[in-house]
């Protein structure tokens, strides 16, 4: 299970602002630039802007998400969350390598997830997620909790892996077999194996592409075909993993027509960090997210999704 600092909760309320903490907040905002016209709410509320909110709607929950810096997909992750959170994007360093085991040591180093998670606690997220499979499998389950956990050591309230992710909503749906989908090489997907076995899961079948980068132009049609191919009639679930790959369009129906749950790396990963703030991840017909929302009822209005995102025309190595 990734490692959360504290239960989850009920929604968290906005952070007190820093202005709000002075005894001389209110005085100041009277010598503010913006108050310095008598009249200015009121042109406001007769003219053109009559119908513009006082406060800007910039989300009442805060979701600090670490990502590696080839990372292609911050739309993806936006149409999980509903209008209420706010998504606080950052990046690992440049390394100037290949998808590989080097690059998964690299983009998983803690050093360095310190360092992005102590840049994302200055605007107060509720929780920090690692959003990137192979960087939090590829030291096994020890390796991930240690990931997850010098995050809270950097100031986190509460943060999650994505593999650690995977683990939890493995556990959540009740999986005891699951079949893996890899855009990696060999190497990098039996480490993904090794991992998804020791948290006690049985790895049915597994099929990978054997990509080096430009992992986010994969089309549609070439995942649902490595996911057929990976599907067995013995596992509970499919896990596709890798969060630069879409799947978000993909993972209704092929639960249709597979008829197991179809978990993807993002779809967990913003799940677990939403879940461990109280706040539901939105996902139409997505298996584990309905049955997160058989459980608790939603509080959270659906955040408005856009047309479906057009798939590339190639594979780029």
């Amino acid at each position: 299970m990734s490692i959360v600092a504290g239960e989850p909760t009920a929604p968290i309320a906005a952070a007190p602002t820093p202005w709000a903490e002075s005894p001389g907040a209110a005085d100041q905002a009277a010598t503010a630039p913006w108050a310095e016209s008598p009249g200015a709410a009121a042109q406001a509320a007769t003219g053109p802007l009559a119908g513009v909110p006082d406060v800007a709607p910039v989300g009442t929950v805060g979701v600090g998400v670490i990502t590696p810096y080839d990372f292609a997909l911050d739309r993806e992750l936006w149409r999980w969350v509903p209008d209420s959170v706010t998504l606080h994007l950052t990046r690992t360093p440049y390394a100037p390598l290949p998808v590989s085991l080097e690059q998964a040591t690299v983009v998983g180093d803690p050093a360095i997830v310190t360092r992005c998670t102590q840049d994302l606690i200055t605007v107060r997220p509720a929780v920090v997620a690692y959003a990137c499979t192979s960087g939090s499998f590829i030291q096994r389950r020890a390796g991930e909790r240690a990931l997850a956990a010098s995050m809270v050591a950097a100031g986190a309230p509460r943060a999650v892996t994505t593999s650690g992710a995977l683990v939890e909503a493995l556990q959540h749906l009740g999986v005891s077999r699951v079949a893996l989908a890899t855009p990696y090489d060999e190497l990098i997907s039996q480490g993904l194996s090794a991992f998804v076995e020791e948290a006690g899961v049985r790895v049915t079948a597994m099929r990978h592409l054997g990509l080096e980068g430009r992992i986010w132009t994969v089309p549609y049609a070439v995942t649902v075909e490595i996911v057929r191919r990976c599907f067995t009639s013995d596992c509970d679930a499919v896990f596709i993993s890798c969060t630069n790959l879409p799947t978000y369009d993909l993972i209704a129906p092929l639960e249709a027509e597979l008829g197991v749950p179809v978990l993807t790396a993002n779809q967990v990963t913003l799940w677990a960090a939403l879940r461990a703030v109280g706040v539901r991840a939105v996902g139409p017909d997505q298996r584990l997210l309905s049955r997160s929302a058989d459980q608790s009822p939603m509080t959270e209005p659906p955040f408005p999704q856009g047309p479906p995102a057009t798939a590339p025309q190639g594979v780029a190595p």
